[in-house]
């Protein structure tokens, strides 16, 4: 009998501390949409503002942009690399992407005009960028979102993929080829 309740507190202990866990600070998100006939997925992990709102991007923010920065190239999210997968073929702004999952990362140097890279490479976690793997790259289109967005978001719709965080916002033309 003292054995069950040995076991039973140990349970119960257990079961409190998994409970209370706090959710993960960028958690795992993904956008799905079809354009054409082509099924297209991100995934990605979701950074919030925090209080850092006018403070993200910029020269001194939390993103770097400017030139020269040592951040010049973006994940667009937090912890591993973004990631865009497709059953179809697409053409992505100027870019011809072959069915299959690439990684997203953005040339953020000069905060009005990123530019959206396709890299081959999947699997990155972090900021480990390789050139030699992009696929292309092309120009978004920048605007600034109606309100402050909280968490950062990807959308994708009948004719584009869409990034905002903060106060940017960069799409950029999709069509199933």
């Amino acid at each position: 009998m003292k054995r069950l309740l040995v076991c039973t507190g140990i349970l119960a202990t257990a079961a409190l501390v998994f409970a209370q866990q706090k959710p993960p600070a960028s958690p795992p998100e993904t956008a799905t949409g079809t354009i054409g006939s082509a099924n297209i997925s991100i995934k990605y992990n979701s950074p919030g503002v925090k209080g850092r709102e006018g403070k993200v991007f910029g020269a001194d923010g939390l993103i770097k942009t400017a030139h020269g920065s040592q951040y010049p190239i973006w994940r667009g999210g937090a912890n591993a690399a973004t990631t865009l997968t497709t059953d179809a073929d697409l053409k992505i702004g100027d870019v011809d992407v072959p069915k299959g999952t690439y990684t997203l990362f953005y040339d953020i140097s000069d905060p009005d005009n990123w530019v959206l890279i396709i890299n081959k490479k999947t699997g990155e976690w972090g900021l480990a960028y390789d050139a030699s793997q992009d696929l292309g790259k092309t120009k978004m289109n920048m605007s600034k979102p109606s309100s402050m967005v909280e968490n950062l978001k990807y959308t994708i719709d009948s004719g584009s993929i869409t990034l905002a965080w903060e106060n940017k916002q960069g799409s950029v033309p999709v069509a199933a080829k």
